[in-house]
């Protein structure tokens, strides 16, 4: 190759730098660099037709639709909304903290979450947590029932960035993955309710005592002690006994089965209430030397089955209940008629689940068959006399958003205001009651009609019968239902 002159490479104009007019020659005219590429297309609109692989964008842009999964970013409302043909729903993961589900071999649509000794107002990842569930076999396989002790851990977060608290060293724990381990206890029969209840020990040096009551389909009550089903979790090799799953009581005073069950969280000996069908309610109570001893006198009052039942959180003799029959009664164990002291008619329909505030002891919540929620101040509800029926009070909120029954209701342990509903229409909604409606920001709700501000969040949840909050790590909420358990946390809480 022929070098070029000296003064060429002198006069040689500097390269063109970002932001820079083009080079001027000395007579002022511009220099026209040539393209190599200006004969390809001969306009823009040509070069706009063809698209970027040669092809027009029509023709690309349909085979990148055929291969690929249609991706729906509109809001949808499960209820309202119906999913076509082929489509599915999927969670945000940029709405959630943490989000996990599990499957076992048998529906189980009632659980408990059994508090730990790993402290209380955990924040850290990944998480461990316990609970216990009551199996749904098939009928003709009744005998393939079983009360399921679990220990979940790894329960690791969507986002590492989002807890700012975490340690370079938790690295290696982030990446841990999600453990389902469990005991098995045999049941004879489906598990309709089930709760846990933990006794203090006599020595500090020993774990409480965890009893569970299940009330199963043929109408009986078991109390199990699962201490040593807990503690086998944590101590390898050690061995339950065939006489340690066998229950400590079987309570058989119920003629027809129920949904009815709670324990006094007052009474830490153990104080146990059971409803059922035929509307009758029975206390049980664990005496001297771990003896059961159920009342055989019921309270009776409700016209229909008695679907739900809370101890008053602050009353040691005062017991709240639900039934079909539309009314929510309140009762004193006191009481020599066994009959209700309070008696409301809060739906036209049958009230499947309440929940009595721990926070605000004057406030109970209540979900009805026909979709509705409400909240209700016991000190407006006043006691009935002879002469003259006390008006029947208002609920200090109420909420139809949901279009299917309202399967369970549970206030948030550590927050006033927050509430968690399931319903029948496959959704687990989180309501915020401290949103005003005055509130102007309270009222942006992305254009999506019906959707009151107090709603902070909809979880898809298949077939969803009941949830709960865990009692020690904020903001996480366990369900059950038809497709499993979903533990959770939302960034909304």
């Amino acid at each position: 190759m022929s070098k070029r002159p000296v003064d060429e490479l002198e006069n040689e104009p500097e390269a063109l730098k970002s932001g820079q007019r083009p080079l001027q020659t000395e007579n002022g005219e511009e220099v026209d660099f040539e393209d190599e590429f200006e004969d390809e297309y001969e306009s823009e609109d040509e070069i706009f037709e063809a698209g970027v692989d040669g092809r027009p964008d029509e023709e690309r842009e349909a085979e990148e639709r055929r291969d690929a999964m249609d991706v729906d970013q509109q809001t949808f409302i499960p209820g309202r909304n119906q999913l076509e043909k082929g489509q599915t729903l999927s969670p945000d993961a940029s709405a959630y903290i943490m989000l996990h589900t599990l499957s076992t071999t048998w529906p189980c649509l009632s659980f408990d979450i059994i508090k730990d000794s790993l402290g209380d107002n955990r924040k850290t990842y990944p998480a461990t947590m316990y609970a216990v569930g009551g199996t749904q076999a098939e009928s003709r396989k009744a005998n393939d029932n079983e009360l399921m002790v679990m220990k979940l851990s790894g329960l690791i977060r969507m986002d590492r960035e989002r807890d700012e608290e975490s340690d370079d060293d938790d690295d290696d724990d982030e990446n841990a993955e999600p453990i389902l381990e469990t005991k098995s206890i045999p049941l004879s029969s489906t598990t309709n309710r089930i709760r846990v209840h933990q006794a203090p020990p006599s020595d500090s040096s020993k774990p409480p005592t965890t009893y569970t009551a299940t009330m199963t389909e043929d109408a009986s009550v078991l109390i199990h002690n699962i201490t040593p089903h807990l503690s086998s979790f944590d101590n390898p090799g050690t061995t339950i006994t065939p006489q340690q799953s066998k229950p400590v009581t079987t309570l058989r005073m119920h003629r027809t089965e129920g949904y009815a069950l709670d324990w006094s969280p007052l009474i830490p000996q153990g104080k146990l209430l059971t409803g059922d069908n035929d509307g009758q309610i029975f206390v049980t109570i664990c005496g001297d030397g771990g003896k059961w001893t159920a009342d055989t006198r019921p309270f009776t009052g409700h016209q229909s089955s008695v679907e739900d039942i809370q101890w008053s959180p602050n009353e040691r003799n005062v017991f709240a209940s639900c039934s079909s029959d539309g009314t929510v009664k309140v009762w004193d164990v006191r009481s020599k008629s066994r009959k209700p002291q309070i008696s409301v008619q809060v739906s036209d329909t049958d009230v499947n689940v309440m929940s009595w505030s721990h926070q605000n002891a004057f406030l109970l919540a209540t979900g009805a068959d026909d979709g509705q929620w409400a909240v209700w101040d016991l000190r407006q509800w006043k006691p009935s006399s002879a002469e003259a029926a006390a008006p029947t009070p208002k609920p200090v909120a109420s909420f139809n958003f949901h279009k299917e029954q309202i399967t369970s209701v549970e206030w948030n342990p550590t927050d006033d205001s927050i509430v968690a509903v399931a319903a029948g229409d496959n959704t687990l909604t989180l309501w915020d009651l401290a949103v005003e409606l005055d509130d102007e920001e309270s009222k942006d709700t992305a254009d999506v009609k019906d959707v009151p501000p107090q709603l902070l969040f909809v979880h898809y949840m298949e077939m969803v019968k009941e949830c709960h909050w865990h009692p020690q790590i904020p903001g996480v909420v366990m369900g059950t239902g038809g497709g499993g358990f979903g533990v959770f946390k939302t960034i909304s809480v």
